[in-house]
């Protein structure tokens, strides 16, 4: 038997390390959940080991699992850097382009877009990178950053993309249970993203605060960013803080349903800022006017 398994398991591998999820890395890589499942059992089965503890929810990954992870990271990263540079010696740099942007609004806003824009910009490679932290700055070597605020930055050109709201969200047959018992929010059990990067995101207790809601009481689910959130929620875990970047399509194809008369909007919005280096690339610039389009036919 080889040492190394084959490339389609690593790369499975690492979808759901790093989004947490079989079913988000299942829609990130176009496949089937089934199609997951077995990768990951294939890859166990070569390695000898159990990679993913199964009897939690959601899934975490065994000591294994993240030594595995890490290499893997690390493997398909030097892969990344090296087609990178073959590109540029190429002549192949002005077809590509870098965005940097959070993990959540890469799942959930991003990724379902591209298509779009690849159908309209034959030729052109989009580069998603998702740093290591939620901080809103251009990180190396992106070209632009789509970064959630109130567009006060000076590093760059900045595009006012669309206008960001919450509003709580859970399963329908959970929000319509609570409903029907005289439940308020206060009462509901919640889901929330805590970490120490993510302090300049507003939680449940700003919600609460600007609502002039009673203290919540009810059970806490607490996970470390927005894609577990968002399961969590789709799993009736409890109802989730629900960002319009992250949960709108959910909402609107009845996977998640929102609290009645609760959206709040916090003056903040998602903006897209362009490196000044990299304000003059035709690539960048095709990608700009996309957003601009697309948000605006949207809005």
């Amino acid at each position: 038997m080889s040492r190394l398994p084959p490339l389609r398991l690593l790369t499975t591998f690492e979808a759901v390390a790093r989004l947490g999820s079989m079913r988000e890395a299942a829609s990130a890589l176009n496949v089937t959940q089934p199609a997951v499942t077995q990768a990951l059992k294939a890859l166990e089965d070569h390695v000898g080991a159990v990679l993913i503890d199964r009897t939690t929810r959601p899934a975490r990954l065994t000591e294994p699992g993240q030594q595995l992870a890490r290499a893997t990271r690390d493997g398909l990263d030097l892969i990344a850097d090296t087609i990178e540079e073959i590109r540029t010696s190429t002549g192949l740099e002005d077809q590509r382009l870098t965005v940097a942007c959070t993990m959540g609004f890469a799942t959930h806003w991003l990724m379902p877009r591209l298509s779009d824009f690849y159908s309209r910009n034959p030729g052109l490679f989009v580069n998603v990178q998702v740093p290591p932290t939620d901080l809103a700055q251009i990180w190396p070597g992106a070209d632009l950053v789509l970064r959630y605020g109130r567009g006060t930055w000076t590093d760059g050109e900045t595009l006012r993309l669309f206008d960001e709201t919450v509003c709580p969200v859970g399963r329908p047959a959970l929000v319509e249970s609570l409903l029907a018992k005289g439940d308020g929010l206060d009462a509901a059990p919640l889901i929330h993203v805590r970490t120490v990067e993510a302090r300049h995101w507003e939680g449940w207790g700003d919600y609460f605060a600007r609502r002039g809601l009673p203290k919540p009481r009810g059970q806490s689910h607490v996970f470390d960013n927005y894609v577990q959130a968002v399961q969590a929620a789709l799993d009736s875990r409890g109802l989730m803080l629900g960002w319009r970047s992250i949960t709108e399509r959910l909402v609107a194809d009845g996977s998640l349903k929102p609290w009645p008369d609760a959206a709040l909007d916090l003056g903040t919005a998602y903006f897209a800022t362009v490196a000044p280096e990299a304000a003059r690339r035709p690539a960048v610039r095709a990608f700009v006017a996309w957003l601009g389009e697309k948000t605006e036919a949207e809005s």
